[in-house]
């Protein structure tokens, strides 16, 4: 059975800065760091942005490893920069670690690395839409305590 392809992503506010991130079965606090107000229980929004893309380009070096009966064993390094007008994420810098990756296919992986879904959609931006709903003063969720 093959998985869907489109998906939904629930975020919930726990709190102050903090919010949990469900995906699937899977949850992932996000929160912001203590010097700026928040309790750093968790990677800010835009780390885990950046680790989302460092984690694809591994997946994809790591398959890549996979499928040509090579040693395992990736890592990358994912450092970023900051700009301010407007706040954003500016520079994306990954340094992939491949041990057992032979000289005369650096090329042939950096290409396929050039194809990551995550950094395809960075040069080729999604759709992205917003839609406010409100709820009745009532039913406003109070944060759980953590």
């Amino acid at each position: 059975m093959s998985e869907p392809r489109d998906g939904v992503i629930r975020v919930a506010w726990h709190g102050a800065d903090r919010f949990d991130v469900r995906i699937g079965r899977h949850v992932i606090r996000t929160d912001q760091p203590a010097d700026v107000g928040g309790s750093d229980t968790g990677p800010t929004p835009a780390e885990l942005f950046v680790g989302s893309v460092a984690a694809g380009v591994a997946c994809c070096a790591e398959r890549y490893l996979r499928h040509r009966q090579l040693p395992a064993g990736v890592g990358v390094t994912a450092r970023y920069g900051l700009g301010v007008c407007p706040g954003r994420i500016d520079s994306i810098e990954l340094s992939v670690d491949a041990p057992g990756l032979p000289a005369g296919l650096r090329a042939s992986l950096l290409s396929v690395l050039e194809h990551c879904a995550v950094c395809a959609t960075l040069r080729v931006p999604p759709q992205v839409t917003f839609e406010v709903r409100q709820a009745a003063q009532a039913s406003r969720p109070t944060p759980p305590r953590t």
